[in-house]
């Protein structure tokens, strides 16, 4: 039976390729973006998650009963957008989708694209909390001022706290037989891959090396797909990195796990 997917950032890139394999399964998505397109969409409602009226305008227009939520709208770690990067990746995703939780029927899938670039937040747990305990903009700038950060910094911390917001959601969602999981891309090849590049620098570029090469949309959808279907019923409150082993091999490094691979010189 075909199902109803709201799915959020459905223009272009990811969100886009998320749109197009829901449809191709023969199901319905809700698309919501501020650049409007009819492309794999059933139906489309602008949104600005930068824009609290906008939010709730837009959750109000939904008139079809979901079966799960994409959170996917994000703005890239680009300078001069601080506020707006913590408001659109964090804060307004959190409006919306408590505002979307009436809409969601019963065993509801909600997903939230969170990226490789929160994977520190546990070294950031403080940082964190006072984020969100902000409930709407109108204190960011002076949050930005006082905790010091630029872009870069905005972007990371907007990514745990996605991932954190998961996790803390988890057992309440189970209570409304919904439930949450979080994905954590690594660079992927979309039309903000740039902004990436200045923003991490040689850092990024060692990692793409040992990785081969960036992700691509579709890879990042599959697994959307997959987490919102019923298929992945049993995964509540987890956080996926999707990035080509890029975890794992900083991880190894981090751990200096080198002879766990067991290997002799004289064997390789």
């Amino acid at each position: 039976m075909p199902n109803t997917y709201a799915v959020t950032g459905v223009a272009s890139g990811i969100g886009a390729e998320i749109a197009r394999m829901l449809k191709s399964n023969g199901d319905t998505v809700i698309g919501f973006d501020l650049r409007e397109t009819a492309e794999n969409v059933d139906e489309f409602i602008m949104l600005d998650l930068n824009d609290p009226a906008s939010i709730t305008r837009a959750a109000n227009a939904v008139s079809t009963p979901l079966d799960g939520l994409c959170n996917n709208a994000g703005l890239p770690p680009r300078e001069g957008l601080e506020a707006a990067i913590l408001q659109v990746n964090f804060l307004g995703q959190r409006q919306f989708t408590q505002a979307m939780l009436p809409h969601l029927r019963k065993g509801g899938s909600i997903v939230n694209m969170a990226s490789r670039a929160g994977a520190a937040w546990r070294d950031n747990i403080d940082q964190n909390k006072r984020l969100a305990s902000l409930t709407d903009a109108a204190g960011l700038d002076e949050f930005i001022a006082e905790e010091g950060m630029d872009a870069t910094r905005c972007y990371n911390l907007s990514k745990e706290a996605m991932i954190l917001w998961t996790l803390a959601m988890t057992e309440d969602l189970i209570g409304m037989d919904l439930r949450a999981n979080s994905i954590s891309p690594g660079a992927v090849a979309t039309g903000i891959l740039d902004d990436f590049a200045r923003a991490f620098g040689e850092k990024m570029v060692k990692n793409l090396e040992r990785a081969g090469r960036p992700g691509t949309p579709q890879e990042i959808a599959e697994i959307a797909v997959f987490l919102l279907s019923e298929k992945s019923g049993w995964l509540k409150g987890i956080d996926i990195p999707v990035d080509g082993g890029m975890g794992g091999f900083n991880m190894a490094d981090a751990l200096g796990l080198e002879a766990m691979k067991g290997r002799s010189e004289t064997s390789q």
